[in-house]
This record gives C-alpha cells, structure tokens and sequence, in this order.
C-alpha cells in the first residue's frame, strides 16, 4: 500500500471531488482515480458512494478517514524526528495559529517564555485560517495550535487524538466606529460577519446557540480575518465582533465603542493544542515545560488563596 494513496483519499474528502482533487494533487484525473481504485482494492471494498452527485463516504471509508490521517500524521512527525536527531543544532518548534493570536498573544507570550529560559531551538509561526491550522496539526506539519476556544464550538482536535493546555482568556466584544454606534445598530446592522473558515465565527454562532440569541442580519462584508472586520469597522462599515486583545488600543482611544450591553460579548479561551502521539524530543521538552509552568501557576493561585482566606479569617 502506498502512502500516496492516502493523501489521494483525503483530498478527495477535503476538496469534495474527484477533479479538484487531482487537479490540487497536479495529477491528470485518470490518473487520480486509478489510484484511489488501488486503494479501495487493497482496502477491499469502496470508500467512496459514486451513486449520487455529491461525493460521499461509504461506511468503510468514515471508518479508514481517521486512521488515514493518523498515519500520515505519525510519518510526518517521524519525520521529524528523525531529522531532528539528525540536525540537533537546528531543532524547530512549528506553531501553527489564527491570524488574530498570531498578532496579539503569540509574540508577548513566546518573549515572557524566553525570557524566564531559553527555548533553545528556533521557532517557526505559521499564520493562516482555524480550518487550515487544523488542516496543518492533522498532516503533521505543525506541531502545535495556537487557538481561541469556546467549549460549545466545534474543533477537529477536541477529540481523542489531541490535546491542549489553556494558556490564557479573551472576550469577543461587538465595536463599531464612533459615528455608527446605536443600540439599533445590534439588532439591524451593517454587520460584519466571519466566514466559514474562521474559527471566531464557529466560536459566536455555538455561543448565540447555546444561549437562545437569534443571529444577526446578513453580513455586508464577511473575511475570516477579524483584522480586516476590524479595520472595516474603523472605517465605518458595520459592527464587528472582534477579540478584545485586537481592539483594546482602538477603545481607549476612541477609534471604535463597544456596543450593547455586557451580554452580548462571549468569553473565550486561548489554548495551545498538541496530538497525543509523540512528538520530537524538542517538541516533548517543550510541552512538558508548559506543564510544569502550569502546575506552577495553579500552586501559586492556591497558595494565594489560602492566605486571602487566612487573612479575612
């Protein structure tokens, strides 16, 4: 069984088809499907449901998705790891995350870390969409997600083959510009709306379901970037719900207001995610350092506590 025939088979999941995903793997498309029918022989049975119009999966193939991505992700880290073991003077940490937290938290964060002890291993950030970081953790080509999280929305590394460790807290506030802020503007916009491929618009509709809030009006510009609703609403185009760490500066100096009432805004967590399955030996030593750093941080939050309660005893 070749490798190649799995990455064939989850580009036909990801892209939807059989042409876009030949044409994305830049292989004619007979070609293509003669490979996928050498997969489904060797499997011995179809993966795909080719009855219909739209691709779809056959019960054997829901049940080989996972472990297809398993596998190429464990080759990828292998890979890995063995140049590591091979390169020790130039070993990396790849970090994927949102655009957002690429800004505002990933470069403090990395500084305060340094600066308590050196990493000792050069740090690669790679900024792009939630649907492509998750994309990148699930091939193996980044070892780590720097992400918002709501436990209400989805997120294809919540389940058994991953894990993270919160790292700190935000608030998704609504802004607009000074000119356009009213209470009506909440109920009838403009509204700047995420795409479907941002992980902060999965974040406010699970959070807007999950209290009963009916959604806002069609959008009149939507991006997954909350920079760009953000740059948006300084111009005047809309509301936007933005990160408070993206727009603390343009509130305290007046750029843009939040509007509604305290309701309306979601807490979220920043969380760094991992697979569960080794990592190269850089990788370990530095999620067991966040660990320690964690439990340090619990120890002295409880330590602090008992001696509040001490003194007010």
């Amino acid at each position: 069984m070749d490798t190649v025939w799995l990455q064939d088979f989850l580009a036909v999941i990801r892209e939807g088809g059989f042409s876009r995903a030949a044409e994305r793997r830049a292989i004619s498309q007979p070609a293509f499907s003669r490979r996928i029918k050498c997969l489904e022989e060797w499997v011995g049975t179809p993966l795909f449901d080719r009855s219909s119009h739209s691709i779809e999966l056959t019960s054997a193939g829901e049940r080989l998705k996972p472990f297809a991505e398993e596998i190429l992700r464990q080759l990828e880290s292998a890979r890995r790891d063995a140049m590591s073991a091979a390169q020790a003077a130039t070993e990396t940490l790849v970090f994927a995350s949102t655009h957002a937290l690429s800004l505002t938290f990933f470069p403090p964060w990395l500084r305060r870390l340094e600066s308590d002890e050196p990493l000792m291993a050069s740090v690669q950030l790679i900024a792009d969409s939630m649907v492509r970081c998750e994309q990148l953790m699930i091939e193996g080509r980044s070892q780590f997600l720097l992400c918002h999280h709501h436990a209400a929305a989805f997120n294809r590394l919540t389940g058994d083959r991953f894990r993270s460790v919160p790292l700190g807290t935000d608030i998704l506030v609504p802004v607009a510009a000074p000119s356009l802020a009213s209470a009506e503007l909440m109920e009838n916009g403009p509204y700047l709306a995420y795409s479907a491929e941002s992980g902060m618009g999965r974040i406010l509709n699970a959070a807007w379901e999950q209290n009963g809030r009916s959604l806002p009006p069609e959008p009149v510009f939507s991006s997954h970037l909350a920079t760009m609703l953000v740059a948006m609403a300084r111009d005047g185009r809309g509301l936007a719900w933005s990160p408070l760490s993206l727009v603390a500066e343009d509130i305290a100096s007046g750029r843009l207001v939040k509007v509604g009432l305290p309701e309306d805004e979601v807490s979220i967590d920043i969380h760094l995610f991992r697979a569960k399955a080794r990592q190269t030996q850089t990788a370990e030593r530095f999620w067991q350092r966040l660990l320690r750093d964690r439990d340090q941080l619990a120890k002295n939050d409880s330590s602090s506590s008992v001696t509040r309660a001490g003194h007010s005893s």
